[in-house]
């Protein structure tokens, strides 16, 4: 029996070694290459990791199949479209209209709400009778339309000699007389070019000034437009960086035209902006930099404080050409206080008027110049884009008095 069984076993390990034996050589034998899986052409090829960092998930471009014709057969071709986002099209550059003969144009528009004071002063100066109440009556009128009181009285003096020499006073004399006085009292022989072109190198440098309210910002919109339909380059610095809205405006505005904008971050130092978009318009080789600055400030530093600091650092690029002070002509005398303490600050060099198609008196173009002894050199006359003109007295004039 222990023969049997040890019989049996010898059996069973021999059978084992025999079955390793055959299991080992087919794993020494090489296995045939599995057929080439089709590489799938639709699907975008996988993005490389670099470290464990989540990579930030973008748009792949979209892929399409063509078909290329080689000597063998046409073969397919991956054609990579770009993102959608590169396809969108680009904001519409607008093309303001020229600026030559642009307040003659809007002369009727002005004529509307301005003509009440050359109405008033026919009126009184056609009474058959010129008495000492009638000449008071011309000089009230005069005041109302915010002239002022000194530039009233020179003008009711000339009035009163010039119509006693001519003794007959038809309305064509009255009409002529009135207008060539009201264009001596504007200043037509003050120079109001926009100084926008230094004797050196370019860009000219023009910082806009003035209190928040009085259109500041949207005037340094339409001024690029100005510029622009006159053929210059423009690059925007938005330096009004304590209002919220005020750089965002001034991009939209430039967008229209193609000006670049250089903006910080809300709160920002403003010099520091204005100093960036000087620095960009010298590198990009533009024509013009236009400076928009704070007309308030949440700071405890002052609004005249940090306008002066603007100024300096400005400077240290390139002296300023120009810096146009924006009044309200709605705000009358008023206007002249805030024109006197930043006129004490940053030498301003010329005026925009802007609002004055509406309730403003004409006579505060007088008023305005001879408190900075600056003329004004830029008008807004509505809420259009190109609303905004250059200054012309005679235009103005013939405004005032009406047809």
């Amino acid at each position: 029996m222990e023969t049997v069984i040890l019989a049996v076993v010898i059996a069973v390990v021999v059978l084992g070694a025999l079955g390793g034996l055959i299991v080992g050589s087919r794993r020494k034998k090489p296995l045939p290459p599995p057929p080439p899986a089709a590489p799938d052409i639709t699907a975008p090829p996988a993005e490389p990791h670099v470290g464990d960092e989540a990579e930030t998930p973008r748009e792949e471009p979209r892929r399409t199949i063509e078909e290329v014709d080689l000597p063998g057969g046409p073969a397919p071709v991956v054609v990579e479209e770009p993102p959608a986002e590169e396809l969108a099209e680009a904001p519409e550059i607008e093309i303001p209209e020229p600026t030559e003969g642009r307040l003659v144009r809007l002369r009727a528009r002005l004529s509307r709400s301005q003509n009440a004071l050359g109405k008033g002063l026919l009126n009184l100066l056609s009474r058959e009778h010129l008495d000492e109440d009638t000449w008071e009556e011309i000089e009230d009128t005069l005041l109302t339309a915010d002239v002022g009181v000194q530039p009233t009285q020179e003008l009711v003096e000339r009035l009163r000699e010039r119509v006693k020499v001519l003794g007959t006073r038809t309305p064509e004399e009255l009409r002529g007389l009135l207008r060539e006085e009201l264009l001596t009292l504007v200043g037509p022989d003050m120079d109001r070019t926009v100084r926008t072109e230094p004797e050196t190198s370019k860009p000219g440098i023009v910082m806009v000034v003035g209190v928040n309210g009085t259109g500041k910002t949207t005037t340094t919109g339409k001024l690029a437009r100005v510029l622009v339909a006159d053929g210059r380059t423009v690059v925007l610095g938005a330096a009004d960086t304590f209002r919220a809205a005020a750089a965002d405006q001034l991009q939209t505005w430039g967008e229209r035209v193609g000006a670049h904008t250089v903006r910080g971050p809300e709160g920002g130092d403003p010099a520091s902006v204005a100093f960036d978009a000087v620095k960009e318009g010298k590198e990009m080789g533009c024509d013009v930099v236009l400076i928009d600055t704070a007309g308030r400030l949440h700071t405890k530093t002052g609004l005249m404080d940090e306008l002066g600091k603007v100024k300096r650092v400005v400077e240290k690029h390139a002296p300023l050409d120009e810096v146009l002070l924006v009044l309200d002509a709605t705000t009358g005398q008023n206007g002249l206080v805030q024109a006197r303490v930043f006129a004490e600050v940053v030498d301003i060099t010329g005026i925009v008027l802007t609002k004055l198609d509406g309730t403003a008196k004409g006579g505060i173009v007088v008023a305005v110049q001879r408190e900075l002894g600056v003329p004004v050199k830029l008008v807004g006359l509505g809420e259009g884009a190109d609303d905004l003109a250059p200054f012309e007295p005679g235009a103005f004039v013939d405004a005032l008095i009406g047809d």
